[in-house]
């Protein structure tokens, strides 16, 4: 029995999870679950307070074994990540049972891990559908842990089902479930209030001095900033690079293609460029928003420092390019359209 993923999905999938674990007195627990259906290969963790199940969609090939499922102990999981981010995240990994192992191979190297056939993991999809089919009751004030909150902080986008106070809440992202017990027993306000309204009351005196139309998107919230700094805001940066695509293709067509040739097609390059440029930052995005944080942030510096020329030439040779053909070629192609420029003019006088 096996299946084939690549590495960087494979570390993806233990690291939405891993925060998830249970206690090492609790042996069943103690580590993430692979568990492998018809369809998906899936890693799960719970400690009974939170449950997180992520999934990665199999190849045509894989989907014809049968189900099958093993607990990675919590002591192996660290070495495990550490070899997956050794290797190439495109390189695919086979993973197959053999007896109480698990084995991991590799493009380079093969890992192999102890595993017991005998854990019994809870029936995490019969918990996760016995939540989704709860109904849900009015007047929902929900207290939450923001310690069991933090575990679920993987840099994706989350959206969350409430339907009673006392009900887990699910956790819901791209091939992401999840799901979080209330805290019943907080003691300082608001938690301890029974009721929305309860909350409230506390701090009626302390906002009634402020406006009821107030609202974060006023200027009071706006960055101050010059002009020329760079946002570091992964949602900021695509705005910027969406407004700029609509603003040039705007300007395409008030651009005469006859008499400003020059400024028509640097207004197509413009507005290819920057939906290129958000249509690669939305797929890394959604393969790791982490790296596209730090993505973002690095390219926001490097703008900053007015040296991406030099940035693109050093890139350029480091992929085993010639930016100094590439410069020579183009200062030809401008003498040859100044000299066509020229010789048109003579005529035309």
């Amino acid at each position: 029995m096996s299946v084939t993923i690549n590495a960087h999905r494979l570390g993806q999938l233990i690291d939405k999870t891993i925060n998830h674990i249970g206690s090492e007195y609790v042996e069943t627990l103690h580590g993430i679950r692979l568990d492998v259906d018809a369809k998906y290969v899936y890693a799960v963790a719970s400690d009974r307070y939170t449950l997180a199940a992520a999934r990665y969609q199999l190849n045509h090939g894989d989907q014809n074994q049968d189900p099958w499922a093993r607990t990675i102990p919590a002591e192996y999981l660290r070495p495990l990540r550490e070899w997956i981010q050794s290797m190439q995240g495109a390189g695919l990994i086979t993973i197959s049972t053999a007896k109480d192992r698990l084995v991991f191979e590799g493009p380079q190297s093969d890992l192999s891990i102890a595993v017991s056939t005998s854990l019994e993991f809870p029936d995490w999809r019969g918990l996760l559908r016995s939540m989704l089919e709860n109904t849900v009751e009015s007047d929902l004030f929900p207290c939450l842990s923001s310690g069991y909150l933090s575990r679920f902080d993987t840099g994706d986008i989350l959206r969350v089902r409430f339907t009673a106070d006392q009900k887990p809440a699910v956790v819901f992202s791209e091939d992401f479930i999840g799901a979080l017990m209330p805290a019943r027993y907080a003691g300082i306000y608001p938690g301890k209030e029974e009721s929305f309204e309860g909350a409230h009351k506390t701090w009626l005196w302390t906002l009634a001095a402020g406006s009821k139309d107030a609202s974060m998107d006023s200027a009071a919230f706006e960055e101050n900033r010059p002009n020329y700094e760079v946002t570091t805001d992964i949602r900021e940066t695509g705005e910027v690079l969406l407004r700029s695509v609509l603003r040039s293709m705007a300007d395409v067509h008030r651009t005469d293609s006859d008499t400003q040739k020059d400024l028509w097609y640097a207004q197509i390059r413009i507005g290819v460029a920057d939906w290129s440029a958000f249509r690669y930052l939305d797929a890394l995005y959604n393969v790791d928003p982490r790296i596209a944080q730090a993505v973002v942030a690095e390219v926001a510096g490097e703008l900053d420092s007015g040296e991406i020329g030099e940035f693109a030439w050093d890139a350029a040779s480091k992929a085993g390019h010639d930016p100094q053909k590439w410069s020579d070629d183009y200062e030809a192609h401008l003498k040859t359209l100044a000299e066509k420029s020229a010789v048109e003019a003579a005529q035309t006088t």
